[in-house]
């Protein structure tokens, strides 16, 4: 899906115009660009989380020569998926978080309890 198909679905979904759309999305993707770009992070829950990460300055090597080269800092975005993304993607894979969750809760539990019969 690339960005007109999306204002076209958002248009139909809301009963919006494509122009709305097209505005709304704008400012939404303005919103994020410009939070991350100041160094703040936005966060939709359910669905991931923007922010920015600093990459260090670090030696590299030239594939075609040979030759050692210094690749300078950067400052980029990343978008961390949230569990619910990560869900709906791989239901497999979040069934078996789930059970794994649930398989150590129960030893956690244990453990308090344990301390406390020992007083």
């Amino acid at each position: 899906m690339n960005k007109t198909e999306l204002i076209e679905h958002l248009a139909a979904k809301h009963a919006m115009t494509k122009a709305e759309a097209g505005r709304v999305l704008e400012t939404l993707l303005d919103v994020v660009v410009t939070t991350v770009k100041k160094g703040g992070a936005v966060s939709i829950p359910g669905f991931g989380s923007f922010k920015q990460h600093a990459r260090a300055a670090r030696t590299g090597v030239n594939p075609s020569t040979g030759d050692k080269i210094k690749i300078a800092a950067a400052k980029l975005p990343k978008f961390t998926p949230g569990a619910g993304f990560k869900a709906a993607v791989d239901p497999k894979a979040a069934a078996r978080k789930a059970a794994k969750a649930a398989e150590a809760k129960p030893k956690a539990a244990a453990k308090p309890a344990a301390k406390k019969a020992k007083k």
